[in-house]
């Protein structure tokens, strides 16, 4: 069973929780989805000023489409180079938005999303698809942020 926590320690302290509370999670399961679903409700309820936390998979035809998010209903299918998500799969790294009306390309699924950080699922070389977090507000993501969810991606592949 789980328990809402409180998170009432500093940032670094905080994500370290939210960590160890996907492997509690996620650490005896082997589905996909259910762990996909998980970790992404996990975050949904941890991280605050957000908007939508979800994940996009890779397909046969190699490209993202939808998988298990939190938020409004969200675009289903994005081709690998467009758009925040479809850099960061081309790219194979993280990419971070401070305002996401200054990225060329930049697929509004929720016109309330102003910044906005992905990060890929890269499984031994294979990308696997991509996390991605809205917020309503400009330069809401920043260093600490995008290190402790590389983190967490890296915790929640070794179980999908």
């Amino acid at each position: 069973m789980f328990n809402v926590e409180m998170y009432s320690g500093s940032r670094e302290e905080n994500y370290e929780l939210v960590k160890k509370q996907l492997h509690a999670l996620i650490h005896d399961e082997k589905n996909q989805i259910a762990n996909l679903s998980n970790a992404c409700s996990l975050l949904n309820q941890f991280l605050d000023r957000t908007n939508w936390v979800g994940f996009y998979l890779m397909d046969e035809k190699e490209e993202l489409v939808l998988g298990p998010f939190q938020g409004l209903p969200a675009c289903v299918r994005i081709p690998v180079g467009k758009g925040v998500c479809g850099t960061s799969a081309k790219l194979r790294e993280t990419v971070r938005v401070e305002d996401v009306n200054q990225f060329p390309g930049h697929i509004a699924c929720d016109a309330a999303s102003q910044s906005e950080i992905v990060i890929p699922l890269l499984k031994n070389g294979k990308l696997l698809g991509v996390l991605d977090i809205d917020s309503p507000e400009t330069n809401r993501f920043d260093e600490l942020d995008q290190q402790k969810l590389e983190e967490f991606v890296e915790i929640l592949v070794q179980h999908i």
